[in-house]
């Protein structure tokens, strides 16, 4: 399989992919530079760009210093050393378009134990401050954003010269290999997968990671937690440690079996996710807004209720591929069509499709509940400024973007399937509206 698709068309893919290497960078300095010294106003932010020209913007962004990368280097470190050596339960991936099966170690519950006692020891006993990663967050993300462009590069070359299965291969255009990336199931060595560690283990695990910085900078600064900070820190911990709880399951999502180990997938874990998934948090370090006891605990059981709805809508799913459809949904048996498709080889292969429970309400019911969870950790912020919804509507969009992916993958797979799929579960996302 040397020739990829391409996902959206040629102009669209080129478009995108130079806007997002271009504007993406910066806009993650600027993001922190607005949350941390602008008060979070973006008027703020343009008076001074407005006023300064680019100079004013080659001033705000910070270099990055060698603490950065010591901070960057130890917890990459520690990260990797437990992927490789927490113990695990072995845990097969789905069979890929060339017919390989990645095996996994399925630790990440452990990781992320591990790691966020560690982080909160080294706070508690003195050796550490977590205020540190607070204060040098721009220099870290700068860091990052050049980092993370070489370990792309490098990504790159190795799937050029030593890709580590028959799952990789260059569309002939160089951009396009560098952005969509070159290998799907990269690793170092047997058993380094480099997309666990990218999109596990350094992104996800940074959001938890981060989610707690944000809570002891707020408490060092003001000797107090604003409700507003615990309910946006709780959730997202809820939220991190449903992902890891059901990390396993992740690895059959489209990020791992179908996105190749690009610019896309690996720069958006190492930068975007840190920065950007993790900024109404940031906003609150020096917003703590009082939200009082009796919207604090409402916003919260909401957004639990939402956590709760994705992680069982992706159980269910799970469930019933695991037991081949004989599972009860809802309290019933389920409804389903059962598909076939070629593969890549010629072979033929059969996939059940699920029409009830969630996934009878629509297409990607669970993307309603995520997007919803992110609003009620955003929300404690209130409305005072607009930026700190940035990751909402971000998500929205992603999400409705990899919602229609999704689906041409899977009308071009299953074919009159697809079709009469879609004639049974009318709706791509929100039920009765889209």
């Amino acid at each position: 399989m040397g020739e990829t698709k391409t996902v959206h068309s040629p102009l669209v893919t080129y478009a995108s992919m130079l806007s997002l290497l271009s504007l993406c960078p910066p806009f993650v300095i600027l993001l922190w530079y607005t949350m941390v010294h602008a008060d979070g106003s973006i008027l703020q932010t343009w008076d001074h760009l407005r006023q300064h020209g680019l100079q004013g913007f080659i001033e705000i962004w910070p270099r990055p210093t060698a603490t950065a990368w010591k901070i960057i280097a130890c917890y990459g470190t520690f990260e990797a050393a437990l992927q490789l050596l927490l113990p695990g339960k072995r845990v097969e991936g789905p069979i890929s378009p060339a017919g390989n099966q990645p095996v996994y170690k399925a630790n990440g519950m452990a990781a992320y134990f591990v790691t966020l006692t560690t982080y909160l020891g080294l706070w508690w006993f003195g050796i550490f401050n977590p205020t540190v990663v607070y204060d040098h967050l721009g220099e870290i993300f700068s860091a990052l954003i050049f980092g993370s462009f070489i370990f792309c590069i490098f990504l790159y070359i190795k799937g050029h010269v030593a890709p580590s299965s028959t799952d990789s291969g260059s569309s002939g255009n160089a951009i396009i290999d560098f952005y969509w990336g070159m290998e799907l199931y990269p690793r170092i060595g047997k058993y380094f997968d480099i997309k666990v560690f990218t999109n596990c283990r350094f992104g996800m695990m940074s959001w938890a990671v981060l989610a707690v910085t944000y809570c002891i900078k707020q408490y060092e600064v003001n000797g107090r937690i604003a409700d507003s900070m615990l309910v946006n820190t709780i959730l997202m911990l809820v939220y991190v440690t449903k992902f890891f709880w059901w990390e396993a399951g992740y690895w059959n999502t489209m990020d791992i079996a179908h996105d190749r180990a690009g610019f896309y997938i690996c720069w958006g874990c190492l930068v975007w996710v840190p920065s950007i998934y993790t900024s109404p948090g940031m906003y609150l370090v020096n917003h703590p807004v009082n939200l009082g006891t009796q919207l604090a605990l409402f916003i919260l059981a909401a957004g639990i209720l939402c956590i709760y709805i994705n992680y069982d809508c992706d159980r269910q799913r799970q469930e019933f591929r695991r037991t081949n459809g004989k599972c009860l949904v809802w309290g019933r048996a389920p409804s389903k069509i059962v598909a076939s498709y070629t593969t890549t080889s010629g072979e033929t292969k059969t996939s059940l499709l699920l029409t009830s429970g969630w996934w009878g309400l629509s297409r990607h019911f669970h993307y309603v509940p995520e997007i919803s969870a992110a609003f009620f950790w955003t929300v404690p912020a209130l409305f005072n400024h607009f930026l700190p919804y940035f990751y909402v509507i971000f998500l929205t969009i992603l999400l409705l973007d990899r919602a229609k992916r999704d689906d041409d993958r899977c009308r071009t797979k299953y074919g009159k399937y697809w079709k009469s799929y879609c004639q049974k579960v009318p709706y791509r996302v929100v039920p009765g509206i889209y």
